[in-house]
């Protein structure tokens, strides 16, 4: 034994895995604490590595922060685009709303944020998302161009921010009052 610590990154890409160990910390760190409450210095010692690793392979805060609900959307994207297979028309646009909102709720790094960390400022710029429109759109199964887009990402965060009495009310209002604008 010669005294010299493991590498960390050994055994394939260094930079694939160091992102993922410093992500993985990440987002342990701010589903136990909270988007404000986790600082780059508590990242980079929870993945076992200096701030300087942390800021070479991943970025600053913003960057984490970033990485984390992205890799979080993507999970929440998956998961709509399975539960669509097969649909089209209002259906499969009621059906993309409702299990992106029962995704973002059931995802404990995206329901700490939207409850907790959330502002007036950062759902206007997930409304207005050209990234989260072109998403809802094509999760959709619509051509109905930008405007539909982001009126289908409004109808999410306004479910998220505003939850009815229990899903089968949301349900019966996403069919009353989205489904018609679909049909066919």
């Amino acid at each position: 034994m010669s005294g010299v610590p493991d590498d960390w990154l050994a055994g394939g890409s260094r930079r694939a895995l160091a992102v993922e160990r410093i992500t993985a910390a990440a987002t342990e760190l701010f589903v136990e604490r909270g988007f404000d409450r986790v600082s780059a210095a508590d990242v980079a010692e929870r993945a076992g590595c200096s701030r300087a690793t942390l800021y070479r392979y991943v970025g600053g805060k913003p960057a984490l922060v970033s990485a984390v609900v992205s890799a979080a959307a993507a999970g929440v994207a998956d998961r709509v685009r399975r539960a669509v297979d097969g649909l089209d028309g209002a259906d499969r646009v009621v059906e993309a709303i409702l299990t992106a909102v029962a995704a973002v709720r059931a995802d404990p790094t995206l329901s700490h944020w939207f409850v907790h960390t959330r502002t007036g400022a950062a759902d206007e710029y997930l409304a207005a998302s050209p990234d989260l429109t072109r998403v809802a759109t094509a999760l959709a199964g619509i051509d109905a161009g930008e405007a539909a887009g982001q009126w289908i990402v409004r109808v999410v965060l306004a479910l998220l921010a505003w939850p009815a009495s229990d899903t089968e009310v949301e349900r019966n209002m996403v069919r009353s009052y989205v489904a018609p604008a679909f049909a066919a």
